[in-house]
């Protein structure tokens, strides 16, 4: 089954018409994107793009065999026109299927906004999903099984970006694997194109393609490599909290771990927590802990249920997001006594490294995917008391020898993030 994409962007296209922002402006050549539309062995077009006879010569392809075409969501612009010779647009009812002389079928999958997907499977019996703009697919629920098929969609094209939560419901379902070809379409100027673009898809295990490309759906491509840790480093509101999330927002079953705890009477601690909170999708859970031994070993989960009840015994393999370091050192040099000189100097100093030595060797050990947050603090002004300088000193050690472990390490600063490795 051969796929054209005559167009990979959003409705709008990608720059917006009359838009002077600074993606828009940088969105040539290859980055600039047709609104998204799919042509299926020429037979089958899944929405149209504005010129889409013009699209599809460029791509070396005509539509004069194309039998069906098929809407996936409503076109709020001016009436899209039909070339002379194009069957008119529908669309198939959810859950229906619809089968065509050339050996494709078509079944529609409902959606939580207007609009429906469309599975096709072809002769050969391979499969693509494809959702349209801002959707996810409405009622997967995890190991449910999904569609005619069994197994994971050879390809699957969706919003990555817009919505990295479809991309998790997937995988929680079965419908995605880890040799699913996922490709990003409906890009807009949320993100600016280029290496930017394609970094932010590559954490999510997915990539994207320039308009016209074809692709033979079932044959391998290299999808990216995704890493089992990662550590961002940035500064106070780099945005390097939002970055670790957004690396992990289209993964299911995400454990959060909060190392901060609470903070009585401090309403600005408490706000920023809520603000941490209300940011996680819903799916996400949370415990607040400076345990990290266990959870990097999954032995057991860590969530939060009632005081005194029996921890599941499976070990659980799930990504965690660990926010933050820094934190996490505070606790461990509170508890060695790391403040006070006498006692730094008989033995919180050894004991201190020891406590960092053994979480760094878990995360060396660990099969769970890591995302784990850390303060940059080395480059500003020299702290002026001594705790101060013990604690800048110890939390770039730990910064280094835990990223020393990991295959990405990213600085993040002013929003953008820098990758120092992977």
């Amino acid at each position: 089954m051969e796929l054209t994409l005559l167009g990979t962007g959003a409705p709008r296209g990608l720059p917006r018409p009359g838009c002077p922002c600074a993606a828009c402006a940088t969105a040539v050549g290859d980055e600039a994107r047709a609104a998204t539309a799919l042509l299926i062995d020429g037979a089958l077009l899944l929405d149209l793009t504005p010129g889409p006879a013009f699209a599809a010569a460029r791509a070396g392809h005509s539509l004069t065999a194309v039998r069906q075409v098929l809407l996936s969501h409503p076109h709020d612009g001016p009436a899209m026109e039909v070339p002379a010779g194009l069957p008119q647009p529908g669309r198939v009812a959810d859950g229906r299927e619809l089968a065509l002389l050339d050996g494709h079928r078509v079944r529609a999958v409902a959606v939580d906004v207007p609009g429906t997907g469309y599975e096709v499977g072809g002769p050969e019996g391979e499969r693509l999903l494809y959702l349209p703009p801002g959707a996810a697919p409405a009622g997967l629920a995890e190991g449910e099984g999904h569609g005619r098929g069994s197994g994971p969609y050879d390809m699957v094209l969706l919003d990555v970006l817009g919505r990295p939560d479809a991309l998790a419901r997937l995988r929680a379902s079965g419908a995605v694997d880890a040799a699913t070809d996922v490709l990003g379409v409906h890009l807009d100027h949320e993100v600016p194109p280029g290496p930017e673009l394609h970094r932010r898809l590559a954490a999510a295990g997915a990539r994207t393609v320039p308009d016209g490309t074809s692709l033979l759906v079932g044959e391998y491509h290299a999808v990216p490599d995704l890493p089992r840790r990662t550590l961002v480093l940035g500064g106070a509101r780099s945005g390097k909290s939002a970055e670790a999330e957004r690396r992990l927002a289209a993964f299911p079953d995400v454990l959060y771990v909060a190392t901060g705890g609470t903070r009585d009477g401090d309403a600005e601690w408490a706000a920023r927590v809520s603000a941490h909170r209300e940011r996680r999708p819903a799916s996400w859970r949370t415990t607040e802990t400076c345990d990290l031994l266990p959870l990097l070993e999954g032995g057991v989960r860590h969530e939060d249920r009632p005081r005194g009840a029996a921890a599941p015994a499976a070990p659980d393999d799930s990504p965690l997001l660990i926010d933050c370091l820094a934190l996490w050192l505070t606790h461990a040099m509170d508890e060695v006594g790391a403040w006070d000189d006498g006692k730094w100097a008989a033995g919180g100093e050894r004991e201190l490294r020891a406590r960092v030595d053994e979480l760094v060797a878990a995360v060396r050990g660990t099969r769970r995917p890591v995302v784990a947050v850390s303060n940059e603090v080395g480059s500003g002004v020299v702290p002026a008391t001594a705790s101060g300088r013990r604690f800048r000193d110890e939390l770039g050690r730990l910064n280094a020898l835990f990223g020393a472990e990991c295959e990405h390490v990213l600085l993040v600063v002013a929003g953008q993030a820098l990758a120092l490795r992977g």
